[in-house]
Parts: structure tokens; C-alpha cells; sequence
């Protein structure tokens, strides 16, 4: 391998380090965030969250195995979630999600792109973003009707791709990356 190209698959390698860390901290962050939505009674905002911690440990999960075929070990970094009230945990989502989706994921995507990387980084890459840009919906709409609830929601999971939904309105197959709408986890 030339050293262009050794430095270019390092690159790969460390972005997928940073993505694997930021989706494994935010499926952490998000479980700590559903604990303390149900301990202040919104119980729907809980749902919503473990459902994004669910779709963000995939993301961990499919970066992880990206990093290991490129010949890397994905090591964790796991840090102390900093929870607030939900109100403010989910201002804290919206604005790591948008991060993710506006910032992280296009830079990856198009370093990427430019070294010609293995087409397993980029799908594992614009997976997650696209599934970042409906968490940071779902977190503004449970912003915006933000008022306690004795009842769970239910979300629904892409196992493939994480891909999140509050309904299964999107035809007969996920619309990122097309595994079988059968397939969902049913998350409340």
C-alpha cells in the first residue's frame, strides 16, 4: 500500500473511531435521558429516547464492524452523561444530532468519498446521517408538545440501519436502506 493510501485508510480508520465513540456515548447518554424523562413523568419522551439509544447503538455496532474489516479495533471512550431536565436533554439531543448530520457525517463522508474508501464506510456513514436528521425531528416535535404522559409511545427500529419512526407510514420497507418494514423493533 502507498503511503497516500496508507494515510488515507488511517483517516477512514480514525473517523470511524470518532463515529463509534459518538454513537456508543449518545446510546448511553440517550438510555440515561429516557431514565430521567420517566422520573419526571414523560413517559412518551422516554420511549422516543430509547428508541434513538437503540438506533444508536446499531450505529456503534455497524461502525465497529467497518473498522474491523479495514484492519482497526474499535476502542471505546465512554463518557459520564451530563442529564438535565428532559426539557434541556432534549435541546442537548437536537444539537448533537445536528452536529452529526450538518457537520461530523459530511466531512466523513466526503474525506470518504475523496480517497475512494470502501463502500461499506460510506453506507455505514449516510446511514447514520440520514437517521440522525429524523432523530433531531422526532426530539423538536417531543420539544414542542413537551407535557407529562402516563402512557409510552411506541417507536419503531430499523435493525439494519437504525433508521427511527414514530409510525410505519413509509411504505413496505425502511426508507434508508430498504430492509423489510416486518423486520422493525417495536420500541416503547
Amino acid at each position: 500500500m502507498s503511503t497516500a493510501a496508507q494515510s488515507a485508510q488511517e483517516t477512514t480508520i480514525a473517523n470511524l473511531l470518532t463515529a463509534y465513540n459518538g454513537e456508543s456515548n449518545a446510546c448511553a447518554r440517550y438510555g440515561a435521558f429516557a431514565a430521567r424523562a420517566e422520573a419526571e413523568g414523560f413517559y412518551q419522551v422516554a420511549s422516543l429516547f430509547r428508541a434513538a439509544s437503540r438506533a444508536e447503538q446499531i450505529h456503534a455496532y455497524k461502525h465497529a464492524n467497518v473498522i474491523r474489516s479495514l484492519g482497526g479495533q474499535p476502542v471505546l471512550t465512554l463518557d459520564m452523561a451530563d442529564v438535565k431536565t428532559t426539557s434541556e436533554n432534549l435541546k442537548a439531543a437536537i444539537a448533537g444530532e445536528e452536529y452529526e448530520f450538518n457537520t461530523m457525517y459530511p466531512e466523513f463522508i466526503q474525506q470518504a468519498e475523496a480517497t475512494k474508501a470502501d463502500i461499506t464506510v460510506l453506507r455505514t456513514f449516510k446511514g447514520a446521517m440520514l437517521t440522525e436528521v429524523e432523530h433531531a425531528k422526532l426530539y423538536k416535535a417531543a420539544l414542542a408538545g413537551l407535557k407529562p404522559s402516563a402512557t409510552k409511545a411506541t417507536y419503531y427500529v430499523c435493525p439494519v440501519c437504525g433508521f427511527t419512526a414514530d409510525g410505519l407510514n413509509f411504505g413496505d420497507a425502511c426508507p434508508i436502506c430498504h430492509a423489510a418494514k416486518e423486520k422493525f423493533e417495536v420500541i416503547q
